[in-house]
Parts: structure tokens; sequence; C-alpha cells
């Protein structure tokens, strides 16, 4: 099972979260839309994860900007395989520019974000120890995000950095093959 997480304001009708679940179906992919509320977000994951560790199944995490910075975290508290897509690795700084309001990229509504949702994400601010298990994916063009700062945060992940791109990240399916030799799966496709 491949958990997906989106990013910040986004939901589980993204575009790379709509590719994931095409291309992964074999394996099976659960891609939920999350709370802006940190603890709740983080709190659904965990049940999430809890809840087919029991089962016995293998379970990997897919995350991009917000939702690598959440799957850094919990790749270091369940020890999983985890891919991080131009990952948030500062979210608590970065994200102070949301406040007071936030958009929803999903449906255009607006939410609240303000300073005690930046202290819920300082107590999810880890540096993995077992960077062996990340697969880090970075363009040097992101506008949103400094991809250095992944890079220096991630010395030892194993690394896909391009030119170019953006933070949608760009050819995002082109690396669905290295993925899946990264979680050890096939695909349909495989």
């Amino acid at each position: 099972m491949i958990l997906y997480i989106h990013g910040f304001g986004s939901s589980s009708e993204s575009f790379k979260a709509k590719l994931v679940k095409e291309y992964f179906k074999k394996e099976g992919v659960l891609a939920p839309s999350l709370s802006y509320i940190p603890d709740l977000a983080i709190g659904t994951l965990e049940d999430i994860i809890k809840f087919f560790q029991n089962k016995g199944e293998r379970i990997f995490l897919m995350g991009s900007s917000l939702g690598g910075f959440y799957a850094m975290y919990l790749s270091e508290i369940y020890s999983l395989k985890t891919v991080l897509i131009n990952p948030a690795v500062k979210a608590p700084e970065t994200l102070k520019r949301a406040i007071p309001q936030a958009i929803s990229y999903y449906d255009g509504s607006r939410f609240e974000w303000n300073e005690n949702h930046i202290k819920m994400l300082q107590k999810y601010d880890v540096t993995p120890a077992n960077q062996k298990d990340l697969l880090l994916m970075l363009q040097k063009g992101d506008e949103v995000l400094d991809y250095k700062e992944a890079l220096e945060k991630l010395k030892d992940a194993n690394l896909i950095l391009e030119e170019g791109g953006s933070h949608h990240f760009e050819g995002f399916k082109n690396h669905f093959k290295t993925i899946e030799d990264f979680f050890g799966i096939e695909s349909q496709n495989g």
C-alpha cells in the first residue's frame, strides 16, 4: 500500500495523487484529503499506517511539499520507505508566509492559518536518521521552495535532482519505474 500525502492547501484530487493512484493501482494507493490542521493531519496518517501495519501489509509513503515534511516525520517514527517530492523541509518557517489566511487549491475556499498551526508543525520537524530509506526528488526550478534546503537536510538520501522544472515536479510520471525499484514493487506496468 502506498500512502500519498498531498501538500499545503491541496487534496486527494491533486494531479500527482491521481497519477500515483492510476499507475500504482496494483500495489494500492490511499491518498486522503487531510485537514489543514497539522495535528489532525498527522493523527489521520498515523491511524492509516497503524491500520495497515496491524493487517500485516507493507506500507510505503510518498509526500509532496508539506506532505513531504509529514512523510519525513512518519518515515522516522514508523521506519517506512519514503519518496519525497520537492519536500518542504523547513515547513514551520516556510508556512509563516501563509498567515493569516490560506487558500485551498482544490476548491478555492479560504481557511485560517495562524501561529498555533506553526507551533504544531514544529513538533514534527525531524531530520531522519536512516536516510537510505528516502528517495528525494528535487527540481532546481521549484518556484516555491529552495531545493538546496532539502539537499542540506537530507544529505544521505537517494537523490533525483533535475535542472529546471517547478514545484509541481514536471515529468513526475517519468520516474515511476525508479520509484517502483526503490520500493521493491511491481505495478501493472512493470
